[in-house]
């Protein structure tokens, strides 16, 4: 066990569109952002204490039960809603109110409260213009400063892989993350030669953020 936890967790997702102002097809973007919490409720619904939805203009959250699915979640959100940049922010606490399984808003406690720091802080970084700036953040409750700072740096360093990308590497591994299943799968969906997605995927990086991706998968898959 990474983290240690004394009381029922939960885990808070907060999401926010980087620069959502500036966008011009911003009821587009606001729409398809629907669509897709609404894919993921139907498809997590087992892993969902209260249901994803839009809370402000630019930001969304949702309550898992557990963190088996919380990178799988933030993939799919990234890759729907591409090239949009966001941010992510991961909170691991108690809820200490009521929780409404339809609706995540009016609960209230640690977990929510860690999950608005995460994303608090990857927007100081950014005004910092900090070097690696990071798109996720993960908050825990309680004394798991080692391990949080373990999950952190790997964050960081996903996402230093993830600016390098163009869109078309982007694309294809979206799906090879999302399916996982095998290159002449992902060509036939994309309707590509398989050499094409090899090609992206050692260009790309692919090997190295997917192991990333499952460490972090593996440690939040514990808590809950």
């Amino acid at each position: 066990m990474y983290f240690l936890i004394n009381y029922q967790p939960y885990i808070a997702i907060i999401g926010d569109i980087k620069g959502s102002k500036a966008i011009k097809n911003r009821k587009e973007v606001q729409e398809n952002l629907a669509m897709v919490l609404n894919e993921i409720n139907d498809h997590y619904s087992d892993d969902i204490a209260s249901r994803f939805m839009i809370t402000l203009g630019d930001e969304f959250q949702g309550l898992l039960l557990n963190g088996t699915s919380a990178m799988k979640i933030i993939s799919r959100i990234e890759g729907r809603l591409d090239p949009v940049k966001l941010r992510f922010g991961i909170g691991v606490g108690e809820i200490t109110t009521k929780i409404n399984p339809y609706m995540a808003i009016g609960a209230d406690g640690p977990g929510y409260h860690k999950a608005r720091a995460a994303i608090e802080y990857l927007k100081e970084n950014e005004k910092r213009k900090q070097s690696s700036v990071s798109d996720i953040r993960l908050e825990v409750e309680g004394e798991n400063q080692e391990p949080q700072m373990f999950i952190n740096t790997i964050f960081g360093l996903m996402a230093a892989l993830k600016a390098s990308w163009t869109k078309r590497q982007r694309e294809i591994i979206q799906d090879m993350l999302e399916h996982r299943d095998n290159q002449t799968e992902t060509a036939k969906r994309l309707n590509i030669k398989q050499p094409t997605v090899s090609k992206v995927l050692v260009t790309g990086n692919y090997y190295a953020y997917e192991g990333a991706f499952d460490t972090v998968e593996k440690v939040l898959g514990e808590i809950g």
